[in-house]
């Protein structure tokens, strides 16, 4: 965010400080969740990488390479946000089968996305009060324009809230970017990456 965007010029005003030190956090906070997935992982005895994963962040990411709107919107407001919604289901999933250990790294990762979504909006919002733009009206078109298809429910309105998004941001809301419109390198687009990591046994 801060290597790409971080020269954004507004006429002759150039982003605020804040705005470097709320992607620094976040940045931090995305390491500390791959440690601690990472080191959950190998406690039960796999390893990150084992599984095949899908890459439709970095797709995201290399669609809204050219717009400090669009990424605010698609990655923090649309992926970021979708994870309030699924995180406190798969929480529960692992509370009822016994795992606490995983329960507790679940929901640290969950309250700090509550803080990346807050960080989106924030920023989101700010970049739509320079330009003179409606911020709901604005969102929406960057979906259709950069995201292909529904936004799913159900929605952690909650959390959303917390957040800033109140759902006339994403009710109702479907993504016309076709896929073929991707660009060919944006590997994981069909979802069946396999990312070949080695196990923490062969390294």
């Amino acid at each position: 965010m801060i290597a790409r965007f971080g020269n954004t010029r507004f006429g002759t005003e150039v982003l605020p400080n804040q705005f470097f030190l709320d992607w620094i956090k976040v940045a931090e906070d995305e390491a500390k969740h791959f440690s601690l997935l990472r080191r959950r992982l190998e406690e039960l005895g796999s390893f990150y990488g084992a599984h095949t994963i899908h890459a439709g962040l970095w797709a995201s990411a290399r669609q809204t390479a050219q717009s400090l709107s669009a990424r605010l919107c698609i990655i923090h407001l649309v992926h970021e946000a979708r994870g309030l919604d699924v995180n406190p289901t798969t929480i529960a999933k692992f509370r009822a089968a016994g795992d606490f250990e995983s329960v507790k790294t679940l929901e640290i990762i969950h309250h700090d996305e509550i803080t990346h979504v807050t960080a989106g909006h924030r920023w989101f919002t700010f970049v739509c009060e320079k330009e003179g733009v409606d911020p709901v009206q604005t969102f929406r078109a960057q979906v259709k324009a950069h995201f292909a298809g529904a936004l799913k429910g159900p929605f952690n309105e909650e959390d959303r809230r917390k957040a800033g998004m109140t759902p006339d941001f994403y009710e109702d809301l479907r993504g016309e970017l076709n896929s073929s419109a991707i660009d060919d390198d944006s590997v994981g687009r069909e979802g069946n990456v396999e990312i070949n990591y080695e196990s923490p046994e062969k390294r």
